[in-house]
């Protein structure tokens, strides 16, 4: 059975709209200039080679990263970042100030309660602020984009590793392919990597390779974009919930 939060996620999705701004135009929002200008300087100061592996989380401050949607909240203890629910706030996302296209990306991930279900998102935007979100007094619009799934495991297994579309068409990965897996190991570290090259997509889990996805229309909207660390919408009355990732790295290709 399909838990609430990835229910949730069903009926929240929307389709990705053709018109929503390119990096390259003039219709480009905020943020995503500021996330053009950091990857300037960022390149200007020799960080990130290609080739190389190389943190984009120092361990002890959130530094190059910012939350865009959401009221959860977003701490570094011990080493991690850890994200804990608001009840009434929508989905959370704490992204880095820096873009990527084509990359490796490694990092750890645990989920502190497994009720909450969480993700990764790569290669994401901001759209444009809706009317909703003016009046609410939020900053940036929806955060929409390629997700990799974090879940913990259940009597079925669990869909972690599997990509979905987040604000921008439900799962990228097919529904034949999404056979639930017990990979994911509940209330201990789990070993991520993602190697995002062209319209290929590929994760593992603990080293067990989970997705192999090929999507040309999603990297014809999403070709490079922040990395963002999801906190997922709870019930009323239901929380505090947290999780937690570390050794966040990437190696740009």
């Amino acid at each position: 059975m399909l838990s609430l939060a990835k229910n949730q996620k069903r009926r929240k999705s929307n389709s990705c709209s053709p018109h929503l701004p390119r990096i390259t135009t003039h219709k480009m929002n905020k943020y995503t200039l500021l996330c053009i200008i950091g990857s300037m300087l960022s390149s200007l100061s020799g960080k990130h080679h290609k080739g190389e592996m190389s943190p984009i989380f120092d361990g002890k401050t959130l530094n190059g990263w910012s939350q865009l949607n959401g009221t959860a909240s977003y701490r570094v203890k011990d080493g991690a970042i850890i994200g804990k629910t608001k009840e009434g706030s929508p989905n959370s996302f704490l992204c880095t100030n820096k873009l990527y296209g084509d990359f490796e990306l490694k990092f750890e991930v645990k989920l502190i309660n497994n009720e909450l279900n969480s993700g990764v998102q790569i290669r994401s935007n901001t759209k444009e602020l809706a009317e909703k979100e003016k009046e609410r007094g939020d900053k940036f619009g929806r955060v929409n984009g390629p997700q990799v799934e974090i879940e913990a495991t259940k009597d079925k297994g669990a869909e972690s590793g599997y990509v979905y579309g987040e604000a921008c068409g439900g799962w990228m990965t097919p529904k034949d392919k999404l056979v639930p897996h017990n990979h994911f190991k509940n209330g201990e570290w789990n070993q991520y990597k993602i190697v995002a090259k062209g319209p290929r997509i590929q994760t593992w889990v603990n080293g067990n390779k989970v997705s192999n996805l090929t999507d040309k229309e999603k990297f014809q909207s999403h070709p490079k974009g922040f990395i963002g660390l999801q906190v997922h919408s709870i019930k009323k009355g239901s929380g505090p919930f947290e999780v937690a990732w570390r050794n966040i790295k990437i190696k740009v290709m």
